[in-house]
């Protein structure tokens, strides 16, 4: 399937889902838009997307669907809502959720969708607000080989590393390993900054002997100068990484799994809410070592 000339819904025109529509948009697809704030999808409007006044009847008619938006909750109610995508997408539809949300809920979608006849992905990606402008994301996907090779054009539209990893489910899953690892690399550079900041040391020197060698990490070089600099603005809101580390703690829980860094990293998480923090960047939690809670 070619990516010019298809009809295209994009569900969730917010900070990634914006970005990830435009340059489906400037490849030549006939967009079609839905987001609960209109606002949101002005730039979009404004090079030729149409509106749509419901995820349904942006679905009407469409090749693909695509959605990206914020919480399970969300993904539940565009989906299955009366006036959700199922209910409004046709026969041979391909639909795609780049939400990170529950493995449980994207093999819901799935048994759902192909119930109607609709081919469906799971595909959350990572790279953040920077990844989804510069078109150069990683794309985790699960679902069928078939489906999956008829997106992969688009697919590799918005991002860079795109793999197939398994059935329905497997996209959010490899979401989840993704987080934990990114919890445990932004808990140590955290902390080996205070360390250096208590030792007296200058804390940018540091950064660059540490920084290149074998503890480097893209934590530790992208976020720990954002820190130092004082700032906390998000590339990927607190909030969203806390909702991320509880679905991957409750899908540990039904393999079973314990996984203490995890859990360790969810308290974390739910302390920068609770400190007002969940409206910052992940790398906020930086400010409760400084603030002393930790």
């Amino acid at each position: 399937m070619n990516v010019a000339g298809s009809k295209i819904a994009f569900i969730g025109t917010g900070v990634m889902g914006a970005s990830m529509a435009g340059h489906l948009q400037k490849a030549g697809a006939q967009l079609t838009v839905y987001n609960r704030s209109p606002e949101k999808a002005t730039a979009l409007l404004s090079a030729g997307a149409s509106w749509a006044a419901t995820p349904a009847e942006a679905a009407k008619g469409a090749n693909l669907v695509f959605s990206m938006v914020g919480y399970p909750a969300d993904v539940e109610a565009i989906y299955f809502g009366p006036q959700g995508i199922l209910a409004g997408a046709t026969a041979g539809t391909i639909l795609v959720d780049h939400t990170t949300s529950d493995p449980a809920l994207a093999k819901r979608i799935a048994e759902a969708a192909a119930a109607r006849g609709l081919p469906s992905l799971d595909a959350p990606v990572s790279g953040g607000d920077l990844g989804a402008r510069s078109a150069s994301l990683t794309i985790m996907v699960g679902g069928d080989q078939a489906a999956f090779d008829a997106v992969l054009p688009f697919f590799e539209v918005m991002g860079k590393t795109v793999i197939l990893q398994g059935p329905p489910g497997s996209g959010q899953h490899t979401k989840m390993a993704n987080q934990i690892a990114i919890a445990g690399t932004l808990a140590a550079s955290v902390e080996a900054i205070i360390y250096a900041e208590k030792a007296g040391l200058e804390p940018r020197r540091v950064l660059s002997s540490i920084g290149g060698g074998s503890a480097q990490s893209w934590q530790l070089q992208n976020m720990v100068p954002r820190m130092l600099d004082g700032n906390f603005e998000p590339g990927f809101y607190s909030k969203h990484f806390l909702k991320d580390l509880r679905i991957a703690l409750n899908a540990a829980k039904a393999m079973p799994v314990k996984l203490p860094v995890l859990e360790l990293a969810e308290r974390f998480f739910t302390q920068m809410a609770e400190q007002g923090y969940q409206d910052k960047g992940t790398h906020a939690l930086y400010l409760l070592y400084k603030d002393g809670v930790l």
